[in-house]
């Protein structure tokens, strides 16, 4: 009980709908940071291939340029 009036205290309607609606607030926030956390994970993967494939690109070229050279030398190309 309330010494001042001899009342005990209660939530009013309008202190439990802004309750709610920060308790469904921070759940969105974390699901919200789940999904970012989620795609930046993605964007790790696809930038680790993406690399891979630059390299491989080049590893090609390299290897094409490298048996041009060899097929141009003389004596390279038995």
């Amino acid at each position: 009980m309330n010494e001042k009036d001899g009342f005990e205290p209660f939530d009013c309607a309008p202190a439990l709908r802004i309750a709610a609606n920060e308790r469904v607030a921070a759940l969105q926030f974390a699901q919200l940071d789940a999904r970012l956390v989620k795609i930046e994970e993605m964007m790790e993967r696809l930038d680790r291939r993406l690399w891979l494939t630059v390299y491989g690109v080049v590893g090609v070229i390299l290897a094409q340029a490298f048996q041009s050279i060899l097929t141009a030398t003389p004596g390279g190309g038995v």
